[in-house]
């Protein structure tokens, strides 16, 4: 992408008006890349802390006051038997527990390693609901932000599409450009190659029919660009605002359960020595 429009510049005389370009949309494009990495790791920390409180309870918390409670001969309630249980099994089987944490780190390498094994989890992915309009809408916006980008600097459609494959990181959405990009040198018309290796919205297919009729294709891929990108905004920021009222009830959940059970005792030796 960058070999590409620097030699446009340089052959058209417009050098500054390129690069200008090439920084406002990696700008942009890292700035949405980061609010929707960003989104989709806000959950995962805050279940992690969750989960950190949780053990650490049940290592230190916890034991001291079953200590204190055996001391007494009252049977302690079943919740508060319940944790402890749980308590020991984890103790008992940190092995397990560890392996179970180290396992998805394990597994993600091994991913990697595989492109069909990408394929399938970009497939999986994709099919999440929040979650997968999210992903699909961000790697849209880059794909029509790249093209329009290529075509106003006077790059041939083609050479846009082999541009946005090189700078994609996706293996499922560099696949898809790749059957498209082979359609259209056969002599398919662009949205209907693009319509026939998927992925593409009906309102994106539309657009750029209707763009490459009347030739103001340039403008449509703009258009286009400018409404994934506003629109995987506002998907990031729901994503975030559903998402926070769900860990906040399972944090408290877990932690009400474990302080619940600690101190359901105390009211039953208080009943057992009135």
């Amino acid at each position: 992408l960058y070999l590409a429009m620097i030699s446009t510049g340089e052959l058209t005389g417009k050098l500054d008006i390129c690069c200008q370009q090439l920084a406002n949309q990696q700008q942009e494009q890292q700035r949405l890349a980061g609010k929707v990495k960003k989104a989709l790791r806000y959950p995962l920390i805050v279940l992690a802390l969750a989960l950190l409180v949780v053990l650490g309870m049940l290592y230190f918390v916890l034991p001291e006051f079953t200590a204190i409670y055996q001391t007494f001969s009252t049977p302690l309630p079943l919740l508060t038997r319940m944790v402890v249980a749980a308590g020991d099994m984890l103790s008992r089987g940190w092995p397990l527990l560890l392996a179970l944490f180290l396992s998805p780190l394990l597994l993600n390498q091994l991913v990697r390693r595989r492109s069909d094994w990408l394929l399938r989890r970009q497939r999986l992915l994709n099919a999440l609901p929040l979650i997968g309009p999210l992903i699909g809408g961000q790697q849209l916006s880059l794909i029509f932000t790249i093209l329009a980008l290529t075509q106003s600097a006077g790059i041939s459609f083609l050479q846009g599409l082999q541009s946005v494959e090189a700078t994609l990181s996706c293996p499922l959405w560099r696949q898809r450009l790749a059957q498209a990009r082979t359609l259209i040198a056969q002599g398919e018309p662009i949205w209907q190659a693009l319509s026939r290796c998927g992925g593409f919205t009906p309102l994106c297919l539309q657009l750029i029919r209707t763009g490459e009729s009347a030739g103001a294709l340039d403008q449509m891929l703009e258009n286009l660009a400018h409404h994934h990108r506003e629109q995987t905004h506002q998907r990031a920021d729901s994503l975030a605002a559903h998402l926070e009222p769900i860990m906040l009830v399972i944090t408290g959940s877990l932690v009400g359960i474990l302080v619940v059970a600690m101190y359901l005792p105390v009211f039953h030796l208080g009943d057992a020595i009135g």
